[in-house]
């Protein structure tokens, strides 16, 4: 995502998130960082992007745990990635969720539900297969793609339907 995003690029990784990075893939957390223009601590509540003023067109949570989406539904604030996704829905910005796990619980269902209601975009990372993926890499592409194309920004990372 942060490699094909055009345009400012500000990330916030939770602590949670730096110790699945390590865990799940062999990306360095800071060789991430270096991929923004600006990072920001999730426990950081006075950045310029916690408050409405800051002028950002919108936010992707990829991925997006239950927990977060559990609080962000709920109006819980607490930390910068929460706050900066309710700074873009009382503002009316774009806010996309790309949640990963499954199988999903009634909560789960609900949360993602209260917040396509508010104006959120919930996309679960749920690869296509039509335009016939070789590897993951390319599933990952048509994720981020999809996410892309949420966000009005051209992109070729797959092969379109038709």
């Amino acid at each position: 995502m942060l490699e094909t995003l055009r345009g400012e690029k500000i990330l916030i990784v939770s602590h949670t998130a730096e110790r699945i990075l390590g865990e799940e893939t062999e990306i360095r957390i800071e060789d991430l960082r270096a991929k923004a223009d600006q990072v920001y601590d999730d426990l950081d509540l006075f950045a310029p992007i916690a408050s409405g003023s800051y002028p950002f067109d919108g936010m992707v949570i990829i991925p997006c745990s239950a927990s977060t989406l559990g609080k962000m539904a709920n109006g819980i604030a607490d930390t910068l990635i929460t706050r900066v996704a309710a700074v873009c829905m009382k503002e009316r910005r774009r806010l996309i969720l790309v949640p990963r796990e499954t199988p999903l619980s009634d909560i789960m269902i609900e949360n993602q539900l209260k917040m396509t209601r508010s104006g959120a975009i919930v996309l679960p990372a749920c690869p296509g297969f039509y335009h016939r993926p070789k590897n993951v890499e390319e599933m990952i592409d048509f994720v981020v793609g999809r996410v892309l194309d949420q966000m009005g920004e051209e992109h070729d990372l797959y092969r379109r339907w038709g």
